[in-house]
C-alpha cells in the first residue's frame, strides 16, 4: 500500500466488532451506501480459528449490497498481531489496494493496521464499547490512539458527542437514521410471519440484538402484570445465554430474523418496545430502533435512555417509562388511543433522518480531508 493517487473514489476499508451477517445496523446502513456510491467497500470482521488450520482471509461478495466481507481466519497459537498483519497486508496486495480510507468501528483493531498509510482515518464510535460486557481491557487506551490518528471522527449520538467532543478537533455528531421506504411498508396491509400470527393480540414488540443492555427482569414482570397481552422479541442473543432468558406464556424469543423482513413483524404490532437498563452500557446509546418503529407506524415505550428523551421530547408517539408499571400505563396509553396516523411533526423529524442525507454528508466530510493532505506522490 504505497498511497499513490487515485482519481476514482479511493476504496474504503473499515474494521468492525460487529459481524457483517448480523443485525442489519449503523454500519451496514452506511457502508452498503458508500459502496452504492460506486466506492469500493471491504469490511473486517473480527478473527475466528481457521478449523482446518489454514491461516487466511476468507472473502464473500456480499450479493445484496456489493460490500465485500473478509474474516481473518488464524491458525492457532502464536502472535495473533502479527499474524493479522500479515493476513490483511497479503489481502491488501492481492486486491491490489495501493491507497485507501481507513474506517474504524472497533479501536481493537488498531495494534494490527495502524501501520497502513491511509490517506485519511476515520473513527465512527456507535457506541461506549468499553462500558459493554466483557470489554478488553485496553480499549480505552487504544480509543485515545485512535482519535489521535483519526483525521475525522462521528459520534452516533448527541450524548456520546458530548462525551467525545473534547477528545477530537474534527469531531461530528451523526445520529443513526432510517430507511423510511423499508420501514413505511410495515403501514399498511402486510402479511403477517407465521411464527408471529398465532398469538392474539395486543402485541407489544421489539426486535434488535438481545444483550446485556435489555432489561429482563423488567420483561419478566411485564408478561406477569399483563398476561392477555403478547410480548414479541425479534433479535440474536449476544453476551447472553438462552438460560438467562425470562419465560412465561406470553412472552416469545423469536430470534434472529432477516432485515427485509422487519416490517412484516413491526405492522402487526400495536406498540412498539425499548426495555433497555438504565446502566453504563446504556448511558450513552442511540437506538437506530426508535425512527424505524415510528417510520412503520407504531409508538414506542421506552425507559429513559439520555438520547431517546431528548431526541423525541414533546412526540406523543415515545412514551418514557421508568419500571414494569410505568411500561404497563404507558402502553395501556397509546393503546386505547389506536394507531392514528404519524403527526406531520414525526413525519418531518423522519424525512430530516434519512441514511442517504447522513452518509452524502460523511462523503463529503471524507473527501474535504484527503483533498486537504494534496496529492500524494508515488516515489
Amino acid at each position: 500500500m504505497d498511497g499513490s493517487h487515485l482519481s476514482a473514489p479511493l476504496p474504503l476499508i473499515c474494521f468492525s466488532h460487529l459481524p457483517w451477517r448480523g443485525v442489519f445496523q449503523r454500519p451496514q446502513h452506511i457502508l452498503s451506501r458508500f459502496r452504492r456510491s460506486g466506492r469500493e467497500v471491504i469490511f473486517i470482521e473480527e478473527d475466528r480459528f481457521a478449523e482446518d488450520g489454514v491461516a487466511r482471509m476468507a472473502t464473500e461478495r456480499c450479493a445484496a449490497t456489493g460490500v465485500l466481507v473478509a474474516t481473518p481466519l488464524l491458525a492457532g497459537d502464536g502472535d495473533r498481531r502479527a499474524a493479522l498483519r500479515g493476513l490483511l497486508d497479503g489481502f491488501l496486495a492481492e486486491q491490489g489496494i495501493a491507497a485507501a480510507v481507513g474506517w474504524y468501528y472497533t479501536p481493537m483493531a488498531l495494534p494490527w493496521s495502524a501501520h497502513l498509510p491511509f490517506r485519511a482515518v476515520v473513527y465512527d464510535c456507535m457506541d461506549e464499547l468499553s462500558a459493554f460486557r466483557f470489554a478488553p481491557a485496553e480499549l480505552p487506551r487504544l480509543e485515545a490512539e485512535l482519535m489521535q490518528r483519526a483525521e475525522i471522527m462521528f459520534t452516533g449520538g448527541a450524548s456520546l458527542f458530548e462525551a467525545k467532543r473534547n477528545s477530537h478537533s474534527n469531531i461530528f455528531c451523526e445520529p443513526s437514521g432510517v430507511d423510511l421506504g423499508h420501514f413505511a411498508r410495515a403501514r399498511g396491509g402486510i402479511t403477517e410471519p407465521a411464527d408471529q400470527a398465532r398469538f392474539g393480540r395486543p402485541k407489544l414488540g421489539y426486535f434488535g440484538v438481545i444483550d446485556e443492555r435489555i432489561d429482563l427482569v423488567m420483561l419478566r414482570d411485564l408478561a406477569a402484570l399483563r398476561p392477555d397481552w403478547e410480548f414479541v422479541m425479534v433479535g440474536p442473543l449476544a453476551k447472553i445465554t438462552e438460560a438467562e432468558l425470562p419465560r412465561a406464556p406470553n412472552l416469545h424469543w423469536l430470534g434472529p430474523k432477516p432485515y427485509g423482513v422487519l416490517p412484516e413483524y413491526l405492522g402487526h404490532w400495536d406498540v412498539a418496545l425499548m426495555p433497555f437498563q438504565l446502566n453504563e452500557a446504556t448511558r450513552f446509546i442511540s437506538p437506530t430502533k426508535a425512527p424505524e418503529y415510528l417510520a412503520g407506524g407504531v409508538p414506542i415505550v421506552s425507559t429513559p435512555i439520555a438520547d431517546v428523551v431528548s431526541r423525541w421530547r414533546g412526540v406523543e408517539e415515545v412514551r418514557i417509562a421508568h419500571d414494569a408499571p410505568g411500561f404497563v400505563a404507558a402502553a395501556e396509553a397509546l393503546l386505547a388511543r389506536g394507531k392514528p396516523a404519524m403527526p406531520s411533526r414525526v413525519e418531518a423529524m423522519l424525512g430530516a433522518m434519512s441514511w442517504d442525507g447522513i452518509v452524502a454528508r460523511m462523503a463529503e466530510r471524507v473527501e474535504a480531508a484527503i483533498a486537504a493532505r494534496g496529492p500524494v506522490l508515488a516515489g
